[in-house]
This record gives structure tokens, C-alpha cells and sequence, in this order.
């Protein structure tokens, strides 16, 4: 069982929404990411029980980066709690000028509300949310703006997708992002400097064995530098399955149009694949279904999650 210091609570969600963090102090409550745009009702009830906000009235909203699954459900936060918002100073004028191809937005058929950034956050400043100090670290890579938050006095890492128990997020290839590569290996580098007991990621359970996950991590990543061509496959398919959890389903009769539509399928298909868009949809699904990510039922693709409910 993962102990937290006081004030430090976590309300761990999926892979269509980021975990939740919540620093709740005397004087404040601070929640670090807010979930996917769609399960914003999910996102205020979870705030709203009695391990997380209970009575309490939310303060401020952080995030870790301006992804959909972190700060989709920013816009409904807010407006339920009149609190302000602070995210990555790198995020705010993508953010300011609603970018959704750098936001990874309807390039990649995701969803998010629209909100004012009130505040920026930068690397190498300290923060006080919940009666804890919080460094805020840059941590470029999967997202060129993310940062992680690190509180040295309880060794406690809020790392959002730059370090998973098994990973990190997925990370655009060196044709698309020539840096996204070294900067990856920069922030992993730079998190194994950290006196770390606890990492919060941004999907899946805490865990504290940090050194045996920046192993893991380190692994895939030159894993990833042997065979840049793995991002590209890695990246659409990571996308594909993101929105299939979001939609529930897909028609399989539909996908090769899909793939036509939408901008990172089109892209890449152009750059690395080269396949005729009903090669290319049937790509994605048979490497998923390989995957165990999902199914095919009754003429159409779904989440194996779902599949099995």
C-alpha cells in the first residue's frame, strides 16, 4: 500500500483520463490534471467524495501538460469551482491560440473545452499547493511544454507522462520531431537524479520502485533510438486506441475513411506507411487485436475492455 503525506490524495482513473492529484492544504486545494473532456461529470462527481474535495472548495487547477486526457476536463473544473488554472509556461501559447494540431487536438480526433490558462508555470520554480513544496522540473519528450512536479521532502514525483510504471507516452518520431527523441532521454536523465520513494504517473497505480521503472523506461527509449520507424507504428496506434475508448466502437466498414480524415492517420500513412487507406485501417486493427487491446464484434472494432463487459 502506497503511503501519501498529508494533503497528498490520488484519485487513479484510466487511459482516456489522467489521474487526479489533489493537494489539499489549510488554505487551499490545488488538483493536478482533470481528465478527459467527455468524463468531465465523472471527473466533478470523484472531486466531490469524501476522500478527495469532500466539503472543501477547489482552489486552483495545474497541469502537468496540455494533452486532452490531462486537461480536457480543465473548462468544466473551473467553471464548477471559480478557481483559476496554471499550466506549463511552453503550453501557454498553444493553449492562448487553441493550436489543436499542436494540442494533438482534432489532428488526432480528440476533444477538449476551451479554457483561459490564468497563470505559467515554469521549470526551475518552486510552487506551494496543498502546505508542500512542489519543484516543478522540465520534462520534454512525450510533450515538448510538460513538466513533472517533485516535493524533495517526501520524496514525492507527480510525473505525468514522462515516467509510467512502464514507460512514458508515446513520443513522435524524428521525422515528424527531431528532438523529441534526445529530449526524452534528457528528461529521463534528469529524473534519475531525484531522490524519489512515491511516483504518481499520469495513468495507471502509484508505485515506488523508481529505480526499477527508469530501467524499464530507458529500455524502451533505446529501444525506440535502435528503430526510429517503432515511433511511427507505436504513435498511431497508441492514438487509434485512445479514440476507440473514447467512441466505444468503431465500424470496420468505416475505418479506411477515418484514416483518410483524420490528420495523424493521413500524415503518417503519407510518410511511413504508404498503404491504401482500407491496408492501412486494417494495419491498426489487426496490430491491436494482436495486442489483446481489442475486438472485433458484430462488424466492428472495440475495446477489449468493453468487448469483455
Amino acid at each position: 500500500m502506497i503511503a501519501f503525506p498529508p494533503g497528498v490524495r490520488v484519485v487513479v482513473r484510466d487511459w482516456l483520463s489522467a489521474n487526479h492529484v489533489l493537494l489539499v492544504g489549510a488554505d487551499d486545494a490545488v488538483l493536478v490534471d482533470t481528465g478527459y473532456a467527455s468524463r468531465s461529470p465523472m471527473t466533478l462527481a470523484l472531486l466531490g467524495t469524501s476522500h478527495a474535495l469532500g466539503t472543501r472548495t477547489l482552489t486552483g487547477i495545474v497541469n502537468t501538460h496540455c494533452h486532452s486526457d490531462h486537461m480536457g476536463g480543465n473548462a468544466a473544473v473551473a467553471r464548477a469551482y471559480g478557481c483559476p488554472i496554471a499550466i506549463p509556461a511552453g503550453e501557454v501559447p498553444l493553449v492562448e491560440a487553441w493550436d489543436e494540431k499542436a494540442l494533438l487536438l482534432a489532428y488526432c480526433d480528440q476533444a477538449a473545452e476551451r479554457f483561459v490558462p490564468h497563470r505559467a508555470l515554469h521549470a526551475g520554480e518552486r510552487y506551494r499547493w496543498g502546505d508542500l513544496g512542489w519543484d516543478a522540473i522540465a520534462a520534454p519528450g512525450h510533450d515538448r511544454g510538460a513538466l513533472c512536479f517533485y516535493n524533495a521532502r517526501h520524496r514525492v514525483l507527480i510525473s505525468g507522462d514522462a515516467l509510467w510504471a512502464n514507460g512514458f507516452g508515446f513520443v513522435m518520431p524524428p521525422d515528424i520531431d527531431a528532438d523529441a527523441l534526445p529530449a526524452t532521454r534528457a528528461t529521463l536523465e534528469a529524473l534519475a537524479k531525484l531522490d524519489v520513494d512515491v511516483v504518481v504517473p499520469g495513468h495507471g497505480e502509484p508505485f515506488d520502485d523508481f529505480g526499477a521503472a527508469l530501467t524499464r523506461a530507458f529500455r524502451r527509449l533505446e529501444a525506440f533510438e535502435a528503430d526510429p520507424s517503432r515511433l511511427a507504428r507505436h504513435a498511431v496506434k497508441v492514438v487509434f486506441a485512445f479514440a476507440l475508448l473514447d467512441r466505444g466502437s468503431m465500424r470496420l466498414d468505416e475505418l479506411a475513411g477515418y484514416v483518410e480524415r483524420i490528420g495523424i492517420y493521413r500524415e503518417f500513412n503519407a510518410r511511413f506507411f504508404r498503404l491504401p487507406p482500407d491496408d492501412f485501417a486494417a494495419f491498426l486493427v489487426d496490430e491491436l487485436e494482436r495486442a489483446g487491446a481489442v475486438q472485433r464484434k458484430d462488424g466492428r472494432v472495440v475495446p477489449s475492455a468493453v468487448a469483455a463487459g
